[in-house]
């Protein structure tokens, strides 16, 4: 099965950040929790994307013909806060964590 490409109409309600300068992944994702833990109370980070790279994580095989395999596993698992830096350019899904 081919993995898809994200897009933007995969995000369901990201919150767009964007920011002038370039920013490297630590860059990004410190941003990101910064502004997830604006919103929830104890987030916890359970997948990202760069898309400058295409790196992502976690590694997971592709399952399903819509979406990318990591968006899935972090949808499926609760992630319902969408960081989005620069238009895709990096994604992190965050759920609240269970304690």
């Amino acid at each position: 099965m081919q993995c898809k490409t994200l897009t933007k109409d995969m995000l369901v309600n990201p919150i767009e950040i964007n920011v002038s300068q370039s920013l490297n992944l630590s860059e990004a994702m410190e941003i990101a929790a910064t502004k997830a833990s604006q919103i929830l109370e104890s987030p916890m980070l359970l997948a990202w994307l760069n898309g400058k790279t295409g790196e992502f994580s976690p590694k997971v095989e592709c399952c399903s013909e819509l979406k990318p395999g990591w968006l899935v596993y972090a949808e499926s698992r609760g992630g319902d806060t969408v960081i989005d830096i620069n238009d895709e350019e990096f994604v992190f899904v965050y759920r609240e964590s269970q304690s």
